[in-house]
């Protein structure tokens, strides 16, 4: 993270303010605010572009509520209250990332009646983590460790660790009966073969293989990511050696030696490469309004709307939709029901608008959707059967007319039960999974949900009349999994948010790699306007 701030205000009477910036991060459970560090001192300037910048941990997945204080400082003490308070400002680190540009401008707030200026802070995802390599070796002359024929060479590569021990990344292929084999080319990440790091050993052992398992050892090297770097070279011909044979035989020379072929670095294009360059991601959000939920107005209804707490809807549907609203710059959610009958004339509908605005099922913000929900539950009558094709139909009209990759959207829906439609709904998301969509479903209440788990498909991919989903789209979790006994929501609600947005970024990658679709290249980075000073005559 990078900031840059303007019109900061004045504390200083003879000179200007001399400002610092100290980065806040939120715990999620007892919400206690943690600095997590301080920039440099700017002296005597209202528009400090700081240098030093803040590497942070990002998780689609999660909200990270982030606050950023600022202070003149006006002696050598660390301690903040001993420096004048120049305002601050909240936002998330999703709410950055999202951003157009992953550039966001903000007010500097908390002087009542002061201007104090405005904070850009922009992102930036650090490239070292997303480089794969692909590489091809080949050996010659190993030493033969089979009584009946040749060996039956395989490589295995461990990456060092900190503390010196090795970690095994790697295993190429078996190759069969032979003394100079050539392996298949591979590819592996650069953060599992060397941790980012470019000068960490990387060591290769050679094994021959036996059907027992107790392969034979034949020898082992070492070498480095940047040696490796250099490509197809005398550097990256390296001797196989046998530390037992070596310390045996005064004549040993090598067990033969291993030769890197080729070597190509590929840059993996990240989800945040797209969120950058402009995808947006639509949230549509659709609720069960079938009788099985029980009256809305006795206690024991999932929907009992209780005026000090959140009911298990309400839970769910702010859990999921705070983080999401993120990356969605219009904040304008369409909020559907199913399985209710409407008024004035009590037809049954599994795709009404909460609203009661069918054209427009557009809701402002996660609060405008928490409303609209408030306002149907006393309009409609809770009624039946459990229908999720036509909701998932709804979003799929929508998905099936943009992609181009310039939008994504999420399905929300919570439901209390059995589902009715098992058939429609498999055909549903298995013709939805070649769309640039996404399922997310939480189960409330006591039902079983074993149909939910077939339409999860981690287990097995889902199908339909023989067909099946291109790509696993829906991921289903049961809200009673995350009831905190101690009453703590805070909490059990952010792990039922990661557990349930933890795909989304694989979901949607994966569709814009079968599509062939790259990411839109991101605006120009953020350069801060030259100031130009006014000199009065």
């Amino acid at each position: 993270l990078s900031f840059f701030y303007r019109n900061l205000l004045d504390r200083d009477t003879f000179s200007k303010s001399d400002p610092i910036c100290v980065l806040y991060t939120q715990a999620i459970g007892n919400k206690e605010w943690r600095e997590f560090g301080r920039t440099e001192v700017i002296d005597n300037t209202l528009n400090p572009d700081f240098v030093r910048k803040f590497i942070m941990d990002y998780f689609f997945e999660e909200r990270e509520n982030l606050r950023f204080d600022f202070y003149d400082v006006d002696s050598k003490s660390p301690n903040l209250s001993k420096h004048d308070f120049l305002g601050q400002m909240f936002c998330t680190l999703g709410e950055i990332v999202g951003s157009q540009g992953s550039r966001l401008e903000k007010p500097i707030v908390g002087i009542p009646g002061k201007k104090c200026g405005t904070v850009i802070v922009t992102a930036e995802e650090l490239g070292c983590c997303r480089d794969s390599v692909l590489m091809q070796f080949c050996a010659n002359k190993l030493d033969k460790k089979d009584f009946f024929g040749k060996s039956d060479p395989f490589l295995v590569f461990h990456r060092s660790n900190e503390d010196g021990s090795f970690t095994i990344c790697h295993k190429t292929e078996v190759v069969k009966n032979t003394l100079n084999p050539v392996w298949q080319a591979f590819k592996i990440s650069v953060r599992a073969l060397c941790n980012g790091d470019y000068d960490r050993t990387i060591k290769v052992e050679v094994y021959d293989w036996d059907r027992d398992g107790s392969h034979d050892f034949i020898g082992e090297f070492t070498t480095s990511y940047r040696e490796l770097s250099r490509g197809q070279s005398q550097f990256n011909v390296y001797e196989v050696i046998n530390p037992k044979k070596k310390g045996r035989k005064k004549r040993y020379v090598n067990s033969g030696t291993v030769t890197l072929l080729s070597f190509l670095i590929e840059t993996e294009v990240s989800f945040l490469d797209y969120i950058k360059g402009g995808t947006q991601i639509n949230f549509t959000v659709a609720i069960d309004f079938t009788a099985s939920n029980g009256n809305p107005s006795q206690p024991t209804s999932l929907h009992y709307m209780n005026p000090y707490q959140l009911n298990a809807y309400g839970m769910a549907l702010r859990a999921v939709g705070e983080i999401i609203q993120d990356y969605d710059s219009d904040k304008m959610f369409p909020a559907l029901g199913f399985g209710a009958r409407l008024p004035p004339d009590g037809r049954v509908s599994h795709e009404f608008a909460l609203n009661g605005n069918p054209q427009n099922p557009y809701c402002h913000g996660i609060d405008g959707v928490m409303e609209a929900y408030y306002r149907s539950l006393k309009s409609v009558q809770l009624y039946g059967p459990t229908n999720f094709a036509p909701v998932i139909n709804h979003v799929a009209r929508y998905a099936a007319s943009v992609k181009d990759g310039s939008q994504y959207f999420v399905l929300l829906i919570i439901t209390d039960g059995v589902i009715s439609d098992m058939a429609q709904t498999k055909e549903s998301i298995v013709n939805a999974s070649k769309l640039p969509m996404s399922i997310i479903i939480v189960g409330v209440g006591p039902a079983e949900f074993d149909a939910m788990e077939e339409l999860d498909g981690d287990v097995v991919r889902i199908s339909s009349r023989g067909r099946f989903a291109e790509r696993d789209i829906v991921q289903f979790v049961p809200f009673r999994d995350y009831i905190d006994r101690s009453g703590n929501h805070v909490l059990s609600m952010a792990r039922l948010a990661k557990d349930v947005l933890a795909e989304i970024p694989e979901q949607f990658l994966s569709y814009m790699r079968v599509r062939g679709i790259k990411p839109s290249p991101a605006p120009p980075p953020y350069t801060p306007p030259i100031h130009v000073l006014q000199t009065q005559i």
